[in-house]
This record gives structure tokens, C-alpha cells and sequence, in this order.
């Protein structure tokens, strides 16, 4: 109506409907405009030579379910090319808030998937809504700017440019008592995370702190990556955490690995995944699934030594004869857990690792964080000899360690553990002991963890990246807890201060402090301030 129709093109991809094409064919001959038809295996680009001089190419798509998977098939069709499309989505005033908002969280998770971006709306049907309230509140809460609206059957006399006064005046005409409001008892709910709706407006914070973070832990951006999966379409989850986990991690940041026990978790579906260490020993912050690596000890070792340059194996169990010759053969440090029942050889005779400390006495102790707890690691160490033989016939020479966990203030044993280690490693092992008891902890944070994110999540989450973004978290957490230098009591106070209130237990207000935070950047996201807030 302004500049007319020369520099205007119709362009529809809806095969799908019967009518569709000449329906649009008859509006474009009212305009006196040019009308094409795309196959929906036919890009965008083919069409570029016959819109030559165009200004203005409006594409008619196939209105769709949220729900159908073949949402993110005609995005990807749109973003294929080199042309650059705008997506403009409609929504319908007369839908449901829920349905509302289911929409626009599937369209735009179908966006993202095709690498583009949904931001503006039009809204439809604004004479048949009861009320347009709701839509107002999801185009507010979702940062969506609407270009038109429409409230009636005449084109273009129905439609008008956007303006926000007459938008607000209608809502208020049209409002409902609060009590009518309400929503039913146990009906779905697609909000933004409960965790974020108070920091929404802490953008540049959270930014900052995100940035700390990623400078301080190795492997967190990599972390954020499997969080920003979880806002894609489920069906393409998968296939990009295949790719993010190629090229993790750079084998110059692992030094060991902390291999978590070979069985699911108690009451859950799941096996708590290995986790990394850093040249500091340190947690890295994206785990190992344990179902991704290979069957077997010395396979499994085999691998992550290659593909990672990993040197030092703090293990679960004592592995057979096999692993630990061909470990010791690359000189490789290993240490692992055992049982008091465990069989050595001392002086001669076949004993349980009980028996060889029964009457020692602990005089060397450590400070260490336990279950989110400073304790102290009261330790002694013999030397023993493998009872089984090697290939060689050949006994194997050992440390066997055995240590107390005790409260500083009342000296109450609160644990006990031993270790078997190779006796070429001295005394300077007890360092690697002391990070395996704390990582003992990351179990009971992932669980934690796990249970928060499957809560807000729906169901909508892969349940491969739900598991790394749990126990991701956790890694992060006893990370931080386990450290004390000035850098981690900044970030300590600054997590703590997203929680608002102190809690007893400093691995697990760390925990939920992390997730806040993460779901809040996803939320800051959602709304469309990214740019705005700086959280990238």
C-alpha cells in the first residue's frame, strides 16, 4: 500500500494442503504480483534469478502442529541457502496460554536447530479471543516483537501495524476476574525455569561469573555447550552431542581420571560418569558416559590413555592382573580402592588388608573436604605383594594404605578406606587418594542434580545430555568446594549470593547456586536479551 506492488514477490512451500497454491495465486493476482512454488525438497536459492530487483519476498509456509517433527524440516528448507529469511511466527489469540506457549518454545527450539533465530510475531484472531492478555504475556515474557495484527476475515482491513497502546487498551477491556484466572490444579506448566525467575535482570553479573568460570575450569565452556542442547528439538539432541563430544577434551588439559564404580546408582537408571582430571588435579567440567567407552579394563584404559594423553587412574576396584601389568608397563600412576577383605601378601604370608593395619596407629593426618565438610584424613601405608602372580610368575610389589576420616572437633571416625598402589610411587601417592575419597561426593550432587533438571525439563531432554549437564554440574561444584584459594572464595561469595539464604552444606548450595545461575543464562537467552545482558 505504500510503495506498491512492483517490488513485491509471493513465494509459498505449502504442497501440503489442497488449494493452498491457487489460494495464494488468487491473492497475488488481486496485487498484480508475481506467485512461485517450491517443492519441499527445493531450496530457497533456486528461486533467486527469477526475484531479481525484489525488495520484498513474503513466503507462505505450511501452517503445522508445534508438535509435528517436520517443523524443523521446513526451517532447515528456509535456511538451507545463502539467502538470509526472516521467520516470523503467528500466533493464534485464541489459543490457550498453554498452547501459547508451547509454541513458541517447539518453533523456536526448531529455529535454533537450523542455526537461525525467531524473534518477531504477528498476532491472528484478535477478535475471536476472550481476552488477550495471555498471548501479550507470552510475546512479553519470550522478548518477541510483534510486527502485525489481525481481527477479522477482510484483507488487508483487518490488518494493522503493531502499536502497543491499542494492544493494552484491548487486554484491559477484556480482562477477567483474578479467581477466573488461576490455572487448573496439576496442569502442565512450560514457564521459565522456577530456579531463574528472580535473576533475570542480573544479566552482566551472571556474565561475569560465567566468564570466571570458564577461565578457572577446564572444560566449562564445553559444559555450556551440552546445556544450550538441551533448548533444541529433542530428536536432534543426540546427533549434536555425537559432535561436541568428538573433540573433548584437548588431551593437553587431562591429566588422569577419576573412573567412577562399573553400576547404576542407587534407585536411579543411571551410571555416574568418569570424571577428568586437570594438570592440577583439579575436576574438569564435562564427565565420560560410561556406556560410550569400551568393555573392559584394559581396553578401556587403553583407549583414554591414546585418545586423551591421560597418565594418572584413580580406579574403583582393583583391576586383574592383565590391566595392572600392562598400566605398570607404560608407567602409568594408578591408584585403587579396595575392600579390608582384599588378599596381599606380608612377610610371607596371605592376609587381608584389615589384618596387616589391625594394630597400627595413625600419627599423619590431612585436612580434607568431606560430603561437603572439612575432616581430616588420618593415613598409614605397608608394604605388600600382590597374591596373585603375573603372566611372568612374578608377584606384584605395593603400597597398602588404610585411612581414617575423622571430625576435627569431636575426632569421631566417620569413614574408612583402603588402597592398593604401585610401590614405585612412594609415600607422594596420598595426594591422589585424597581427591579420589572427595570425588566420592560427585555421586550424591549428580543425583541431586539429575533430579532438579529432569523436574524442569519436562521430559524434553535427552536423557544422555540431561546426565552431563547433572553431573557436569556436579564436577563444577566439588570443584570449587574443594578449593581455597582467594579466586574460589570470590566465587564461593558470589554463588552463595545468588541463593539468597546460608546453607549448612557447602557442596550442595554451591550445586544449586550453579544451577541457577546456568538456567538463568538459558532464560536470559530465551527472552531474547542476550545481546543486551552480555551473557554469551
Amino acid at each position: 500500500m505504500r510503495h506498491g506492488t512492483r517490488p513485491v514477490a509471493l513465494v509459498t512451500t505449502d504442497s501440503f494442503r489442497i488449494g493452498a497454491h491457487e489460494q495464494l495465486r488468487i491473492y497475488a493476482r488481486l496485487l498484480d504480483i508475481p506467485m512461485y512454488a517450491l517443492d519441499s525438497e527445493q531450496p530457497i536459492d533456486s528461486l533467486l534469478g527469477r526475484l531479481q530487483g525484489k525488495q520484498w519476498v513474503i513466503i507462505d509456509t505450511v501452517g503445522m502442529s508445534q508438535r509435528d517433527q517436520r517443523v524443523i524440516e521446513q526451517i532447515a528448507q528456509l535456511q538451507g541457502g545463502q539467502s538470509k529469511v526472516r521467520l516470523v511466527l503467528l500466533l493464534n489469540a485464541a489459543s490457550q496460554p498453554e498452547t501459547l506457549e508451547e509454541v513458541v518454545l517447539r518453533y523456536r527450539q526448531a529455529a535454533r536447530a537450523a542455526g537461525a533465530e525467531l524473534d518477531d510475531c504477528i498476532i491472528t484472531k484478535q477478535d475471536e479471543a476472550g481476552r488477550l492478555a495471555p498471548v501479550l504475556d507470552i510475546v512479553m515474557r519470550h522478548g518477541l516483537r510483534v510486527l502485525f495484527g489481525s481481527h477479522g476475515q477482510q484483507v488487508p482491513e483487518d490488518m494493522s501495524l503493531a502499536a502497543a497502546a491499542p494492544l493494552v487498551e484491548q487486554a484491559l477491556k477484556t480482562r477477567t476476574p483474578r479467581s477466573a484466572q488461576a490455572e487448573p490444579e496439576g496442569a502442565p506448566s512450560l514457564s521459565l525455569p522456577r530456579w531463574s525467575r528472580d535473576v533475570l535482570g542480573q544479566g552482566r553479573r551472571l556474565s561475569s561469573l560465567l566468564s570466571r568460570l570458564r577461565e578457572r575450569v577446564g572444560g566449562f565452556a564445553h559444559l555450556e555447550a551440552c546445556w544450550d542442547l538441551a533448548a533444541l528439538p529433542i530428536r536432534v539432541q543426540a546427533e549434536r552431542l555425537d559432535k561436541l563430544l568428538e573433540d573433548y577434551p584437548p588431551a593437553e588439559a587431562t591429566l588422569g581420571m577419576h573412573w567412577a564404580p562399573r553400576r547404576n546408582e542407587r534407585g536411579c537408571d543411571w551410571a555416574m560418569p568418569d570424571t577428568g582430571l586437570d594438570p592440577d588435579g583439579a575436576w574438569l567440567a564435562l564427565p565420560w558416559l560410561q556406556h560410550r567407552q569400551p568393555a573392559g579394563w584394559q581396553p578401556r584404559l587403553a583407549a583414554v590413555t591414546e585418545q586423551s594423553g591421560v597418565a594418572v587412574h584413580l580406579l574403583p576396584q582393583l583391576p586383574d592382573t592383565t590391566s595392572r601389568t600392562w598400566l605398570n608397563a607404560q608407567q602409568l600412576t594408578w591408584v585403587s580402592q579396595v575392600r579390608a577383605t582384599q588378599r596381599v601378601v606380608a612377610h610371607g604370608e596371605r592376609v587381608t588388608l584389615k589384618q596387616v593395619f589391625a594394630q597400627s596407629t595413625l600419627t599423619h593426618s590431612v585436612e580434607v573436604r568431606f560430603r561437603g565438610q572439612p575432616m581430616q584424613l588420618w593415613n598409614a601405608y605397608a608394604e605388600v605383594d600382590s597374591a596373585e602372580r603375573n603372566a611372568s610368575g612374578q608377584s606384584e610389589a605395593l603400597l597398602a594404605w588404610y585411612a581414617e576420616v575423622r571430625d576435627p572437633e569431636s575426632a569421631r571416625v566417620v569413614t574408612r578406606r583402603y588402597w592398593l598402589t604401585p610401590r614405585r610411587l612412594g609415600a607422594d601417592v596420598l595426594s591422589l587418594l585424597v581427591i579420589q575419597l572427595q570425588a566420592e561426593g560427585l555421586a550424591t550432587l549428580t543425583r541431586r542434580a539429575w533430579q532438579q533438571l529432569k523436574q524442569d525439563d519436562g521430559g524434553e531432554v535427552n536423557a544422555e545430555v540431561r546426565l552431563l549437564m547433572a553431573s557436569g554440574t556436579a564436577a563444577v561444584a566439588g570443584h570449587l568446594d574443594n578449593a581455597d584459594d582467594e579466586a574460589a572464595v570470590a566465587l564461593h561469595s558470589d554463588l552463595m549470593g545468588l541463593l539468597g539464604a546460608r546453607r549448612k552444606r557447602r557442596d550442595t548450595a554451591l550445586l544449586d547456586a550453579l544451577l541457577y545461575a546456568l538456567m538463568a543464562r538459558d532464560a536470559i537467552r530465551q527472552l531474547g536479551s542476550v545481546n543486551r545482558e552480555g551473557v554469551v
